[in-house]
């Protein structure tokens, strides 16, 4: 679907204001180095200042107080995000209802809402309750009383298991379990026995979750993902969690069971949290840390084990000196023994002259 503004119409779309023709057609979008005439382009960071001078670009999107240099620019107060509604609004495609298509088995007692597109190898079961406007796509796999919401879109190769509910306008990328079961085993001698997971996972409205990830079901109760939570591809969520509203958490990120995360936390990639933790709101752990405890509400972690990230940065200063200290230390350790060894010496007396 092609579309066509004006700056301003762009303007008035986004609340920001116009520096130069108002009335300039936009097309599309592209980046500083590549737009061409008809597409904006946009200037999140400073540094790249001298690239508006010379981009190609029909128009700019600024911040405030940014020099547009006598171009046709959109002064918006956050231009990464200006440029991200506006990727949204020119890449919109038309949907296209399929309809149940065959090759898709639906139970008999399943219930599928208005204008649903349900693709060739799809498996809905007894009990599966889907919402209007709903897209599953080849291989997906909904077991028992899977409830989905309207709105939703499972890329291929997804699965929902027994009892699990999805909300409204939820996207979930290729090849991602919702409601394996959790990991818990319990020890007899030199065994295990297998502790029945018969929890569910919820999935609140505005979620999504990238590709070849996992969130396990609670063993029981359950594991929920908060409203507007966006979760990366390979990221494990075990049972019982719950992860608050408008969280991110980034690829190969890894959360123990019944660990609780407050609103708006960022987990980077690849950090681990153990089990039971507590993380405040709005806390930051940077990539690769390892959480061992409970993180205060606004905190800024990194490494492992995740301490305070301006005091990581201090200790990783000092650490291409640590071997010219020890040498320093060690010197200083021999000094000081030097003196208490002559500090402990009797003093010595000189002999009486004999007249």
């Amino acid at each position: 679907m092609h579309v066509n503004k004006t700056l301003q119409e762009l303007a008035d779309y986004l609340g920001g204001h116009v520096v130069g023709d108002p009335t300039v057609s936009i097309g599309g979008l592209g980046t500083l180095d590549t737009a061409t005439e008809g597409q904006i382009t946009f200037l999140a960071n400073t540094k790249y200042a001298l690239k508006v001078k010379t981009t190609r670009a029909t128009a700019i999107i600024i911040p405030p107080n940014a020099d547009p240099f006598d171009r046709n620019a959109l002064v918006v107060a956050s231009p990464y995000l200006a440029f991200a509604k506006l990727l949204a609004l020119y890449s919109a495609k038309p949907r296209i209802v399929k309809g149940i298509m065959d090759g898709a088995f639906v139970d008999n007692g399943a219930v599928i809402g208005k204008e649903a597109s349900v693709y060739p190898g799809t498996f809905i079961a007894d009990g599966v309750q889907i919402g209007d406007r709903v897209t599953l796509h080849p291989n997906v796999t909904l077991y028992e009383g899977v409830v989905v919401g309207d709105d939703v879109t499972l890329h291929a190769g997804v699965s929902v298991r027994e009892g699990c509910r999805i909300g409204n306008r939820v996207t979930i990328h290729n090849g991602t379990v919702i409601g394996g079961d959790g990991f818990g085993y319990a020890p007899d001698g030199h065994s295990w026995i297998k502790i029945p997971q018969i929890g569910n996972v919820v999935i609140e409205d505005d979620v999504e979750i990238g590709a070849n990830s996992a969130v396990d079901r609670a063993a029981l109760e359950t594991t929920r993902i908060g409203r507007g939570t966006k979760i990366d591809n390979l990221v494990q969520v075990a049972h019982n969690c719950l992860v608050g509203e408008d969280c991110i958490i980034v690829a190969q990120a890894g959360i123990a069971g019944s660990v609780k995360l407050g609103r708006h936390v960022t987990l980077g990639g690849q950090v681990a949290v153990v089990d039971h933790a507590v993380i405040g709101d709005n806390a930051m752990i940077s990539g690769q840390s390892g959480v061992f405890g409970n993180v205060a509400s606004g905190a800024i972690l990194s490494g492992t084990p995740a301490i305070s990230h301006q005091a990581r940065l201090r200790a990783a200063a000092v650490f291409p000196h640590l071997p010219e200290m020890r040498k320093t230390l060690a010197r200083m350790g021999n000094r000081l023994t030097k003196v208490e060894e002559q500090q402990l010496e009797p003093p010595r007396i000189a002999p009486l002259a004999v007249v």
